[in-house]
């Protein structure tokens, strides 16, 4: 039997390139890279969470209960929306961050899985609202109005964000029927006992404010529901929300476009390096097993 040496006493062995053992295929570059973005991300979903924590126990302590009966309760209950989201993105990023520190591929593969997962359903939803606006406003506008306008005194949250809504855009109500809307709630109502019935909340007023004594005036939308559209609009915003967003989304198309792109593009940036670690680990362990 001829041994490894050859007949002109080179050694086989000798005709290969020597790896040396303290070479390693993963890169620190993308393995420390990908651990600090999580980690950011998971600091974040941290205090996410502990935020929503905190208001909702605040609002339990305050109002004694907290509805969570139906699908709308739960998303329109925004401390609770921010404790799931908090607990995703802390779930996801920690994944991430343990994957890429301890170059464990499980981890990454059910990471990068995540994110395509998001990546997916954020350009769903963008197709849905830039290539069928009108059909993203209706479903919007059936699916929230009635569930929004009657839980707008039930929830401190809800109410806080509806009147920052209608400040900012100037509008007042969801749907088509504008501040009509209203009368969904039963504060609001005609037929309601209270002294703001017909009216609307005064964060549908033209003119909130007092000049003189920098109070809110929030009598300002008593009784306007009795009142014609063109009587109306010399106190308040008539146009629902929905259809004044759809509009300014239209106006702010290409920042709006431009903003997606980017975080697109940071997503799949995050995804490519995920999957790349996951290939680098798997070449040194198969290098280990050689």
């Amino acid at each position: 039997m001829p041994n490894r040496r050859s007949y002109y006493g080179i050694d086989s062995r000798d005709m290969h390139p020597r790896i040396s053992q303290n070479f390693t295929y993963v890169s620190s570059c993308v393995k420390y890279m990908i651990f600090l973005l999580n980690f950011i991300f998971w600091l974040f979903g941290g205090l996410l969470m502990g935020i929503g924590v905190y208001a909702f126990m605040d609002k339990l302590q305050s109002t004694g209960w907290v509805r969570l009966e139906t699908f709308y309760d739960v998303i329109l209950n925004i401390s609770l929306v921010m404790i799931i989201a908090g607990a995703l993105v802390f779930i996801v990023s920690c994944a991430g961050c343990l994957g890429a520190l301890r170059e464990n591929t499980c981890l990454l593969k059910f990471y990068s899985m995540c994110l395509l997962l998001f990546f997916l359903l954020e350009m769903a939803v963008a197709v849905m609202g830039f290539v069928f606006p009108q059909n993203m406003q209706s479903f919007l506008e059936e699916s929230f109005t009635d569930n929004i306008i009657k839980q707008y005194r039930d929830d401190p949250d809800l109410q806080n964000l509806i009147d920052f809504a209608q400040q900012e855009f100037k509008c007042c109500g969801l749907s088509n029927a504008g501040y009509q809307d209203w009368g969904k709630n039963e504060y609001f109502n005609c037929s309601s006992p209270s002294v703001e019935k017909c009216g609307v909340p005064y964060s549908c007023c033209i003119n909130a404010t007092d000049i003189s004594s920098g109070l809110v005036n929030i009598m300002c939308g008593y009784s306007v529901q009795q009142q014609s559209v063109a009587a109306a609009s010399k106190r308040i915003w008539t146009s629902g929300c929905i259809e004044i967003v759809r509009v300014w989304s239209e106006r702010n198309l290409y920042a709006i476009s431009g903003v997606a792109l980017g975080i697109a593009l940071i997503q799949l940036f995050v995804i490519y390096l995920a999957k790349t670690l996951e290939g680098q680990i798997d070449l040194q362990k198969s290098r280990w097993n050689s």
